[in-house]
């Protein structure tokens, strides 16, 4: 099993790659979702994040409303470090569950040939690096960012905060030993991507070529 970590800051097209490679048969994992999946009512990390955050963080279920917790723990970079050092220790835990072989030999696990992760918050993510084989960056300059996601319906002041939260891309590129450049933000990126699993030997020919 090869795992790929793929990198990018916001609107960078970071889950549109890891779309296309779990199209090509890779197996996808997406932590923003993981991190959602940890938000269990009555649960320490839930009670944790409402301390810190406030309790309208909190959803009617007793768990986490994810809009409200974006809009507080987004707007300082101080507040998302604070987001992240109560969330990544018992994400890095289930992550690492995914991917590390299991304990038991009795325990089967599926054995895909390719893991993708695609990873939001890079730079407070290094720690759980050591898991993956490779780390992928997708770049693209801010204000082409910016651009693509008030097109999506992002609101300008929105992406601002989240943005300021993030590295540049300088910095984040520096992460990786692979950088895709997305700033066209066309078939260009799959046609890079399977340039990627070709030179790896990743995947069937006839699923790069499709």
């Amino acid at each position: 099993m090869y795992t790929a970590f793929v990198i990018g800051n916001i609107a960078s097209g970071k889950s549109c790659a890891t779309r296309y490679l779990e199209q090509r048969g890779a197996l996808r994992i997406d932590l923003d979702a993981m991190a959602k999946d940890l938000y269990v009512p009555g649960s320490q990390l839930v009670l944790d994040i409402a301390e810190r955050f406030g309790y309208d963080v909190l959803a009617p279920d007793g768990g986490i409303d994810t809009r409200e917790l974006s809009r507080v723990a987004f707007a300082t970079p101080e507040d998302s470090a604070d987001l992240n050092a109560l969330v990544h220790p018992v994400l890095i835990e289930q992550l690492s569950l995914r991917l590390l072989p299991p304990l038991c030999c009795t325990v089967t696990a599926p054995d895909p040939e390719l893991v993708v992760v695609e990873v939001s918050v890079a730079s407070a993510f290094t720690d759980a690096f050591g898991l993956a084989d490779e780390i992928i960056a997708i770049t693209a300059p801010l204000d082409v960012r910016r651009e693509r996601a008030i097109e999506r319906g992002m609101d300008g002041l929105a992406f601002d905060e989240r943005a300021s939260c993030q590295p540049s891309e300088e910095g984040l590129c520096a992460l990786a030993q692979v950088v895709i450049d997305n700033t066209a933000g066309d078939d260009s990126l799959f046609s890079s991507l399977d340039q990627w699993l070709a030179d790896r030997h990743l995947l069937s020919a006839q699923e790069v070529t499709q």
